[in-house]
């Protein structure tokens, strides 16, 4: 069993148990229902806009454990101070040492986009998103039928929140439908976990028109974004290149300066 398989497992065993214990019904009184979702899709549009969503990962499978001390309040408010656009929370406990209560603290102390980071397998985790701050979700074409990713994208959308659709290859493309707010192309292999960003760069001329292009993993360097701006990109999910530092607020601080200082 490679490890997405196994997270899956996992994944659907985790939703039967949190529909029991947390019912829609109790989800729904949440004070986040009645709050207007902050829309990525705007934000990374705006004049100015680094274009960069930071994100807070304490560990993954691929690389073990990255920063599991750090402190989320400190880095996420750090990101939006540095210049980030939106914000990333793994929300996973068994395997990326994550926790909803991660993304209602990043909520409760930031005002820009949270994209809730998940794998997204059940209606039921749309509600739980929208209960705990989230703005904005993900859907991996990889893991999800064409009608599912229908379904759930749609589901969203009546619960204000907009849908990031990740894919890892082109034939994924035709899972796109009218609920999708933004395609991320990921550079990590999810069977392989190896990563590269000529995955974004060959997929982009594939995409349609008009959509919001963010490219995921695997960037290292502002040069990188730089490149991936001239194929369309202007969204850059940055996650372990600024985890992996003792301070990523500073990581972050210090790469988007120096891409400011070459986007000049």
């Amino acid at each position: 069993m490679n490890i997405l398989n196994e997270i899956l497992k996992a994944k659907r065993i985790e939703v039967v148990e949190r529909k029991e214990l947390y019912p829609v019904k109790l989800l729904e009184k949440s004070i986040y229902f009645d709050t207007p979702a902050a829309s990525l899709s705007e934000y990374l549009k705006r004049d100015g806009a680094s274009g960069i969503i930071a994100e807070f990962k304490r560990k993954s499978p691929s690389k073990g454990d990255i920063n599991i001390y750090a402190d989320i309040e400190e880095v996420t408010r750090g990101y939006m101070q540095a210049g980030a656009s939106a914000l990333s929370v793994l929300t996973d406990k068994k395997f990326f040492g994550g926790d909803n209560k991660d993304l209602t603290k990043v909520r409760k102390f930031n005002f820009c986009p949270v994209l809730r980071k998940d794998f997204v397998i059940d209606e039921y985790q749309i509600f739980e998103a929208k209960s705990i701050g989230a703005d904005v979700i993900l859907l991996i074409a990889e893991v999800l039928k064409k009608n599912e990713i229908l379904n759930l994208a749609s589901r969203a959308k009546s619960l204000g929140l907009e849908v990031l659709m990740e894919i890892h290859s082109k034939d994924q493309l035709s899972k796109i439908n009218d609920y999708i707010n933004l395609i991320g192309i990921n550079n990590r292999n999810l069977k392989t976990f190896d990563v590269s960003i000529e995955n974004s760069k060959a997929i982009s001329k594939y995409l349609p028109e008009g959509i919001i292009r963010i490219s995921e993993s695997g960037i290292s360097k502002p040069q990188d974004i730089l490149q991936l701006m001239n194929y369309g990109f202007s969204g850059f999910l940055i996650g372990e290149r600024f985890m992996k530092a003792p301070h990523p607020a500073l990581a972050c601080k210090s790469f988007i300066d120096e891409l400011n200082f070459l986007n000049k």
